[in-house]
């Protein structure tokens, strides 16, 4: 995954849960929860952020990136409402997940190759 305002990619962490006839979990459209799906990006860049809004005032406006600690509430959008995981859609490629501090998440890498979700 990769965060438009972070500095380095990320995983999506899928739990167990989520198993179907494969031996890999099948991220869904609530895989978002922060810290556990959704890991930190390296350091913020978002003036939207109240750390980075800070670190740069303090610093006579200079653009001052702080780390990275995702805030993702709502569900990843659009997910491929046609095949169902636990009652949610699930993940495809281009999928998207809002941060609250204006980023947009966007699979870099779908990490399987062999179900092709429409």
């Amino acid at each position: 995954m990769q965060c438009s305002f972070g500095t380095a990619p990320s995983n999506l962490m899928v739990l167990p849960a989520n198993r179907t006839l494969t031996s890999q979990p099948i991220a869904t459209i609530m895989d978002n929860k922060p810290m556990l799906n959704v890991l930190p990006f390296g350091m913020c860049q978002s003036l939207a952020n109240p750390m980075v809004a800070a670190a740069t005032a303090a610093a006579m406006g200079a653009l001052t990136p702080q780390p990275c600690i995702p805030m993702t509430t709502a569900p990843w959008t659009p997910g491929a409402p046609t095949v169902q995981i636990a009652n949610f859609p699930a993940l495809n490629n281009s999928s998207k997940l809002m941060c609250n501090w204006g980023g947009v998440v966007s699979l870099t890498n779908p990490g399987q190759q062999t179900i092709q979700v429409p």
